[in-house]
């Protein structure tokens, strides 16, 4: 069946557009700031202990090889529909990148540069927010911006469990293609997240930028 075209689509549901495109970035930051705390502070606590680290990533990697559609469904009968479930499972794939590259920045500082720092009394908390954050934190953000783009595409999928954004259009027009406007709400979901997704990297960009140390820019 026909329907509008895509142009007038855009205009006539333009509200809706805007409250998904909203709903679907929010939930996205929100989900991603959780990931990067909890996946930079485990990193920190495991990252000297190398049984600990192989163990922290290979347990988030056997969960990251578990299809999130399968997963959504094993919590909704513990949790339910909505936010309770989505939330769950959304940042434990995020984690993984996170803490796979916190692990690996920190690990890579140089040992004489940590020599020097015991060299001149700094403590290991103090080499640690001093030192080695600081020199891994580029190495760190890669992992964050890699998590970023991951959870933009997991919100979507998490319409299928309530999780309220843009999936919900994709979902919509599954169920019922073939009807008036399908495709327009398809594709219209489709490109807003690829915009959220290519804002997220720009900000990526921008946060390197301004928050790397100046003498290990490249």
């Amino acid at each position: 069946m026909t329907g509008l075209p895509f142009g007038e689509y855009l205009s006539a549901y333009s509200e809706e557009l805007i409250g998904g495109f909203q709903r679907h970035f929010l939930l996205s930051v929100y989900v991603l700031v959780i990931a990067t705390l909890v996946g930079v502070v485990l990193g920190m606590l495991v990252y000297r202990n190398k049984l600990a680290a192989a163990a922290s990533i290979g347990a988030l990697a056997v969960w990251f090889t578990i299809p999130s559609i399968a997963l959504f469904g094993l919590f909704v009968p513990i949790f339910g529909f909505g936010l309770a479930t989505g939330y769950p499972v959304i940042t434990m794939y995020g984690l993984l990148p996170v803490l796979r590259n916190t692990i690996a920045g920190l690990n890579s500082v140089d040992a004489p540069t940590l020599d020097a720092a015991r060299g001149i009394g700094m403590g290991r908390f103090r080499i640690l927010w001093q030192i080695e954050l600081p020199l891994a934190w580029p190495v760190i953000l890669a992992g964050i911006r890699v998590s970023g783009q991951l959870i933009v595409g997991l919100v979507a999928i998490g319409a299928y469990v309530g999780v309220t954004g843009l999936g919900e259009m994709l979902f919509s027009a599954l169920q019922n293609l073939g009807s008036v406007n399908t495709f327009n709400q398809a594709l219209a979901g489709t490109l807003l997240i690829a915009v959220i997704a290519l804002l997220l990297d720009a900000a990526f960009v921008l946060i390197r930028r301004f928050s790397t140390p100046k003498g290990i820019r490249v």
